[in-house]
Parts: C-alpha cells; sequence; structure tokens
C-alpha cells in the first residue's frame, strides 16, 4: 500500500477541540463553526479515506479549510437577501384587486345572475366575455339591432339591482361616493 493507511472513523472525536477551534478562527462564528466541523466530519465519513501519513490531524484541518472554502463560494453564487427595513413605507398597487372591488364584483356577477335569459346571455357575450354587436349576434342568433335593446335594459336592469343593494346597507358600510 505504500505507506499508506486507511482514515479510522473512530479517531475522529479527538480531533474535535482543535477542529473546531480552527474552524472558529476561520467563521468569526461559534454557530458557524460547528456547522463547518460537523459538514467536515460528514465529508470524510462519506467515503474511505487513505492517508499517506500519520498526520490526522493535518488532513482534517486541509479538509476543513477546503469545505470552508467551497461553501463560500457556492454562497457567494447564491442570491443574497436582505431584510426590509421596519421603516418602509407602504406603495399602493393600483393592478391589485382590492378587497372592495372583490365584494363589488360579486354583486355584479350575483345582478346579472339574476336577469332574464335573454338579457343575460346578451351581457354577458358583450361586457363579460368582449365580443362585438355583430358577434353577439351571430353567436346567440338574433338581429343586431335585438342585441342592442337587450344590452341597453339588461345594463338598466343590472344598475337598478346594485342602486338598490346599496340602498339597503347600512350608512356605514357604503363605498364612498367617486
Amino acid at each position: 500500500m505504500n505507506g499508506e493507511r486507511k482514515l479510522d472513523p473512530e479517531s475522529l472525536g479527538d480531533h474535535t477541540d482543535r477542529l473546531y477551534r480552527a474552524a472558529w478562527g476561520l467563521c468569526g462564528s461559534r454557530e458557524e463553526a460547528e456547522d463547518l466541523v460537523q459538514e467536515t466530519f460528514a465529508q470524510v465519513l462519506r467515503k474511505p479515506r487513505l492517508l499517506r501519513a500519520d498526520d490526522d490531524l493535518g488532513y482534517l484541518l486541509r479538509v476543513l479549510r477546503n469545505t470552508f472554502f467551497s461553501q463560500g463560494r457556492a454562497a457567494r453564487r447564491r442570491p443574497q437577501t436582505q431584510p426590509l427595513p421596519d421603516d418602509l413605507d407602504r406603495v399602493e398597487d393600483k393592478t391589485a384587486a382590492q378587497p372592495e372591488a372583490r365584494i363589488e364584483s360579486a354583486h355584479v356577477y350575483a345582478a346579472i345572475a339574476a336577469l332574464p335569459d335573454d338579457f343575460r346571455d346578451v351581457l354577458v357575450a358583450i361586457d363579460v366575455v368582449g365580443l362585438s354587436y355583430r358577434e353577439a349576434a351571430r353567436t346567440l342568433r338574433v338581429r343586431e339591432a335585438t342585441v342592442t335593446t337587450r344590452l341597453h335594459r339588461a345594463r338598466q336592469r343590472v344598475a337598478t339591482a346594485l342602486l338598490e343593494d346599496e340602498s339597503r346597507k347600512p350608512a356605514s358600510r357604503r363605498s364612498p361616493s367617486r
């Protein structure tokens, strides 16, 4: 074996204190040093190691140092995150759905669903789906003039239903005038 011998896993515990002090010197933090020593032992124990000399500690220190530098390189490749400051000014996202808008949407859709079938179909085709009057007429198999009339009446009914719904709310829950 040319003077080579296997690293004895049982002897690793004899070097823990010195490896820990060396790791603390490298890291500057007690907790990081503990993690580094643990990772060093994990690396050494993953597969059998052959040593050329009787210097277990020297070998372990080299593994510790290499592990430290490898972890540092890996950490530099990862994106660095910073905590947000406590005095952060909030910026309103105009595109985000506001809770009030969701409630209003629910009321609008309920009013649409309550319409008679003919009115609801035209309103959904044009205002919800976004079809043109001509496309809606073709889809619903009615004349374009019929679409126009039904749409007008459907919008009136939805507006009336929403106004009635608004007037039933207590004054403290009504949405502010815009």
